[in-house]
């Protein structure tokens, strides 16, 4: 396993498809083909994790009133979500993971936020736009409502149903110009079948691309990147993947839209497009696997169209497709995703009796880091006084400075790794008692999009020399990374004595970007450093 845990049982929790059409007619089977895809998913999954040794077994729920009862009477721990939508609401899929983790269940994939944001399409967009991540303009149109009224984008657009996945609703007649009595139609038809208003979205470029993140070891990983080749679709059809291009394989549809992977995209646009990748996953605080769906146009800029944190896992599906060729077989991929599960189980704070209280969210040495002989690990309230110590120790900071380390060391540990100030530990293994030796503290710089700050960094004077500050900082750097950090920023004084803090800063890949005169104190400037990591 990816932790050298033996995985416990695993509950497989899954959505049953409907028998039958909730009314006669091609409208209400609008959805069918994806929601009993899952049955071949669940089947997959649970071959993969008995493949393992990993006891498990499936259980269909037709609504979420099903849930409390079969989480109730559940042995497992772990619950691998395979629930993508319910008989008379798909929004409650949503609600899965925040019930399972009301029943002491762990289950895989993202946790309810994450899902409701990203099912909303015009919600996604508000994210995407509130961390400068590019998306395609839009506009929504809800039932009832005319396109006259809506602040329209120009030109080619392409409408979808506001809070759908798996392409539902999407076809050719789904693009047109804008305004168009086609468009209108495009609306009114949405409308009708999905009783949700409409996403009237600017079609954006000739080129889409699936990409896909997967957390592995606690780090979000891309997979290759993955492109719908869209050359043999006949002259006038929109490059487009809708809802026959993904689910109807006997489809000309789908026989014309093959995926390439790896995609044929020069390294500075697929670096380009993996970054934005990765701010996405953070910005949405996603977990485990998700597809992200990208359009290029012609200067290979890129846009994202949605994201999708519950995709189809089944083994021919594109998520997939993506994980083997990263290396990945689909079994181990599965199991990993349960081990993660598993993971964050042993993590979470025990649930506290009436009365009780519980402890902060510290974590421990189950996030240790071995770095040579130094054990690097979240902050713990025992390492305290001894990290103080050391700070004043070192003979660097003023006497007014400490009580300002005290304050940000106190504040991460009270509020754990889900605080602002991330606060790690440097430990000597080879030490009997492990005492601490070193200490980092890292957070997001206020009013930036993905800069942070090196807030404190500081070795104990008698371990010094020995590489941990630079371990410290490695360490921090590559935390910063997975959380989508582009840039990390370090302040320091300008006084000839800290010659060797700043020669140390320069030697980890520091540049100086910036010196303010007399900034501390009257002779004291401050030197600023930055370090870009991605």
């Amino acid at each position: 396993m990816t932790d050298n845990h033996p995985l416990p049982a695993v509950l497989i929790l899954y959505n049953l498809p409907r028998e039958t059409p909730v009314q006669p007619g091609p409208a209400a089977c609008v959805g069918a083909e994806s929601e009993a895809g899952v049955l071949g998913e669940v089947q997959a999954v649970e071959d993969a994790l008995r493949a393992h040794g990993v006891p498990c077994r499936s259980v269909g729920a037709r609504t979420i009133r099903d849930l409390p009862a079969i989480l109730a009477s559940a042995s497992e721990g772990v619950v691998f979500n395979l629930v993508e939508g319910f008989q008379d609401c798909n929004d409650d899929a949503n609600l899965v993971p925040a019930l399972c983790r009301a029943f002491d269940k762990s289950p895989t994939g993202g946790d309810s936020p994450c899902l409701m944001l990203a099912l909303d399409k015009w919600q996604s967009k508000a994210v995407l736009a509130a961390a400068h991540l590019p998306t395609p303009p839009a506009a929504v149109v809800c039932p009832g409502q005319s396109t006259v009224d809506a602040a329209l984008p120009a030109g080619r657009c392409i409408v979808k149903p506001l809070r759908c996945d798996a392409s539902e609703g999407i076809d050719a007649a789904s693009v047109a110009e804008c305004p168009s009595v086609e468009l209108d139609a495009a609306v009114r038809r949405v409308h009708d079948t999905f009783g949700q208003p409409a996403l009237i979205e600017q079609f954006f470029g000739r080129r889409e691309l699936n990409v896909t993140v997967i957390e592995r070891d606690g780090r979000a990983e891309v997979m290759p990147l993955a492109e719908i080749d869209f050359t043999a679709l006949p002259d006038g059809y929109p490059p487009i993947v809708g809802y026959a291009e993904k689910w109807f394989p006997d489809s000309d549809e789908y026989r014309r839209t093959p995926r390439v992977i790896p995609a044929p995209l020069g390294e500075q646009a697929a670096a380009r497009v993996r970054e934005l990748a990765l701010r996405a996953w953070h910005a949405f605080d996603c977990r485990d696997y998700i597809r992200i769906e990208f359009r290029l146009d012609e200067k290979l800029d890129p846009a994202i169209l949605e994201l999708n944190p519950n995709p189809d896992i089944s083994p021919d599906a594109g998520l997939a497709a993506a994980v083997q060729a990263g290396g990945l077989a689909y079994d181990e991929f599965i199991v990993h995703m349960a081990a993660n599960a598993a993971a964050r189980a042993r993590r979470a704070p025990a649930p506290a009796s009436d009365g009780a209280s519980q402890e902060p969210p510290y974590g421990g040495t189950t996030n240790a880091r071995a770095r040579g002989n130094v054990l690097i690990r979240w902050s713990e309230p025992a390492d305290r006084q001894r990290i103080l110590d050391f700070v004043q120790a070192t003979g660097f900071f003023r006497d007014d400075e400490i009580p300002v380390a005290a304050e940000v060391l106190d504040d991460a540990l009270a509020k754990g790794p889900a605080g602002h100030y991330q606060s790690l530990t440097a430990v000597n293994a080879d030490s009997p008692d492990a005492a601490p030796v070193g200490w980092v503290c890292y957070g997001p710089t206020p009013c930036t999009i993905a800069t942070y700050d090196i807030y404190w960094i500081a070795v104990a004077p008698d371990c010094q020399g020995r590489g941990i500050g630079a371990a410290l900082l490695a360490e921090a750097e590559r935390q910063i990374a997975e959380r989508g950090g582009r840039l990390s920023i370090i302040e320091t004084s300008g006084k000839p004595s800290y010659d060797p803090t700043r020669h140390f800063y320069l030697k980890t890949g520091y540049t100086q970007a910036a010196r303010i005169a007399d900034f501390y104190a009257p002779g004291d400037d401050k030197t600023v450093y930055a370090k870009r990591l991605i």
